[in-house]
């Protein structure tokens, strides 16, 4: 497919280079994928593009917020010449409203495709962000509030219809979500890639555990943050306020979630859709985290033109998905069998299947005699030795097993120590002893009730810890073993922050489980 690029490929290796910025070709009944590989779904909504009409005007802008402030943003306008807005109004994006201003020039090359096809898009940047006066504090009320204003503000531009939408990748994809559960009156549709459904459970405290890999991205974006996420280590107000899952109830605004299986947010994005399925379109693709733009079996943005023609410009000729839910099952590129189409997730055809951890290492749906295996914490960052870790296998499957939907690990596990993490791994394990990360999740054994509180660990009793692992949709080929992985830790997914001891596991007929959500291959 020989398509006609508008801006360069952006590098998905850091946050500040992401952006929704390639157009879709000629229409194709059955679209190829925006960096080749498989078609995606013979769906007009994939397929749907329109000529450019306009060029591109831009102006410099300080969007007045209600304290008085104001924020820096950059408004790209449709026009009759580089230099001359057209006549009459146009329907408003919000596009990326985050705290890298150094990807600003980016961000509005992106929303050119736009721009040029009749949507006014601004391009902002977050309080204490560029020449935005303030403090970044990432998605805190006073960051939401300043959202809202931002919204109505291009919403009331003489050249708005004051019809708006939002759109953005990671930084952008939370505070699309987070402004959409704020409900400013304007705004009508959103396309959150990448995004959370809470900035706790998602991103800081994994299973209650503070993860480290954040810490970076902190020290650079929000230092303050440093200090503040670490007084809050349960969960409270100081969360419930920076969370979408909090205020799921006003989550009614038309949502096009876009979702990597390899991304980091996949869980937030799938309980987004699985808390609001009338009102959440879920996408979720072969990627990592970042625009779905240039990798594998990605989409373009006539899709997302798609959207907004059909809620910003009402037009109702403009296709929507035709279902709520369009699956790439991975490996991809690999075994899985590509894109897929679902009424719901969970797809319907999904069953539940719980294997029993034996006490030699096994993974079966049933178990033979009660037993104990035990591993030695890890302190450390280095990846956990042959005894600090428990594997649990299946044999060889006889048929291929597709994992389609949340896996919970209920492990039956005591302590010597006054608290303990549990990390619960899955593995695709090859014929060859090869073995693939399938999905991950974690538990901290004082959380085992609640994030809002600890519960106390008293050493050499048995509790039951129900590990949430992240959805996945991936395929298992014959002769494959699922392995689980149980250990202390996961650096740097979590921290190694439990003392030195021992954790015993229960395993045979009363004993730890591992129940998935599966379909026949």
């Amino acid at each position: 497919m020989n398509a006609q690029r508008e801006n360069p490929l952006l590098s998905r290796r850091t946050l500040c280079s992401l952006g929704l910025a390639v157009p879709l070709a000629a229409a194709l009944p059955s679209p190829v994928g925006a960096a080749g590989g498989p078609r995606l779904p013979p769906d007009p909504f994939f397929a749907y593009d329109r000529p450019a009409r306009y060029e591109v005007v831009r102006e410099d802008v300080k969007v007045p917020l209600r304290d008085g402030s104001h924020l820096a943003g950059q408004l790209y306008r449709p026009g009759t010449s580089a230099g001359r807005p057209a006549a009459g109004a146009f329907p408003g994006i919000v596009y990326e409203y985050t705290a890298y201003a150094d990807s600003a020039e980016a961000f509005g090359e992106g929303a050119a495709y736009f721009v040029r096809r009749g949507y006014n898009a601004l391009v902002c940047q977050v309080r204490g962000s560029g020449d935005s006066p303030g403090t970044v504090d990432p998605f805190s009320p006073q960051e939401q509030r300043d959202n809202y204003d931002v919204i109505e503000w291009l919403a009331r531009h003489p050249a708005s219809t004051g019809r708006i939408g939002q759109t953005g990748v990671s930084y952008g994809g939370h505070t699309t979500l987070l402004a959409a559960v704020n409900r400013p009156p304007h705004l009508k549709a959103v396309i959150p890639v990448n995004g959370i459904h809470d900035w706790y459970e998602n991103t800081i405290y994994r299973g209650g555990i503070y993860s480290p890999r954040i810490r970076e991205w902190q020290q650079t974006v929000a230092p303050g943050t440093l200090r503040t996420y670490a007084e809050h280590p349960l969960y409270d107000d100081f969360w419930r306020g920076r969370s979408v899952m909090s205020r799921w109830e006003n989550l009614t605004v038309p949502t096009l979630e876009i979702n990597g299986w390899y991304d980091r947010y996949r869980d937030g994005m799938v309980k987004n859709y699985r808390a609001r399925p009338r009102d959440v379109w879920l996408v979720s693709g072969p990627w990592e985290h970042g625009s779905p733009e240039g990798q594998y079996a990605g989409i373009d943005n006539g899709a997302y033109l798609a959207w907004w023609d059909h809620w910003l410009a009402r037009d109702r000729g403009a296709p929507l998905p035709a279902t709520h839910v369009i699956s790439y099952e991975v490996p991809g590129p690999g075994a899985g069998k590509g894109w897929q189409q679902f009424e719901q997730w969970p797809p319907t055809d999904a069953r539940a299947l719980t294997l029993r951890l034996g006490r030699n290492g096994t993974l079966h749906p049933s178990a033979a005699a009660p037993g104990m295996a035990a591993f030695d914490v890890n302190t450390g960052t280095t990846p956990p030795a042959e005894h600090q870790q428990l594997r649990f296998s299946t044999t060889p499957l006889r048929h291929d097993l597709v994992l389609a939907g949340d896996t919970l690990a209920d492990i039956r596990a005591s302590f010597t120590a006054i608290d303990g993490n549990i990390a619960a791994v899955l593995y695709d394990q090859a014929p060859d002893g090869t073995s693939n990360r399938i999905t991950e999740g974690w538990l901290k054994a004082s959380h085992r009730h609640t994030h809002t509180r600890l519960s106390p660990v008293k050493p050499g009793t048995t509790y039951a810890l129900g590990v949430h692992l992240w959805p996945v949709h991936h395929r298992l080929s014959a002769g494959h073993r699922l392995t689980l992985r149980l250990s202390s830790d996961d650096y740097p997914q979590i921290d190694s922050d439990v003392p030195a001891g021992r954790v015993s596991v229960r395993t045979g007929p009363a004993g730890s489980t591992l129940r998935l959500s599966v379909m026949r291959g």
